[in-house]
């Protein structure tokens, strides 16, 4: 860890987070929020937030791909989306699903800090984001894609955006950890 210039465990836990929390509406693949969970250290996200039938640490699937994060990135379970996003709003987080829809914006068009605090949703792998918790937002979020099938992996579609919201604040230095 030294030589890579990380922090500790105790000190990352405590170190500045980006705005932004993910939300995991009803992932089925424990592969993927392992994918997701690893995704969260690297950039730095506030918390995720599993919902519904979204497994749970210390699940295998998960363990294999989160390759510890499950340790240094904070969760929390929810029995339902629409309760764990009543949760967010209250707190005054923006609530921003990752769907194809009429209101969606083009990923690289949306001012990502302009929107925190950020609650990302992303949905089940077959169905996507659940259409009451659609219900629930104003706008979507939607990663441009060319080729034949026009939708991506859920937690490759979590790297991208998360990347987006990390590389905006790296060019605003409006983070204090990537100062």
């Amino acid at each position: 860890m030294d030589e890579l210039q990380r922090p500790a465990l105790e000190e990352y836990k405590s170190s500045k987070k980006m705005p932004v929390v993910v939300v995991l509406d009803n992932i089925r693949s424990g592969l993927n929020v392992g994918a997701i969970f690893r995704t969260c250290d690297a950039f730095s996200v506030e918390a995720i937030y599993l919902c519904g039938i979204t497994v749970k640490p210390p699940h295998t699937e998960i363990l294999k791909t989160a390759l510890g994060a499950t340790s240094s990135v904070s969760w929390f379970y929810h029995e339902t989306t629409k309760e764990a996003l009543q949760t967010l709003a209250s707190k005054g987080y923006n609530l921003m699903p990752v769907e194809q829809t009429d209101r969606s914006i083009h990923l690289e068009q949306m001012d990502m800090i302009a929107h925190f605090p950020l609650a990302l949703i992303f949905g089940n792998e077959m169905r996507g984001v659940d259409a009451e918790v659609l219900s629930m937002c104003t706008t979507s979020l939607e990663i441009p894609q060319d080729g034949i099938k026009h939708s991506l992996n859920v937690a490759t579609s979590a790297g991208i955006v998360l990347w987006e919201c990390y590389r905006q604040c790296l060019l605003r230095k409006n983070f204090s950890l990537i100062e």
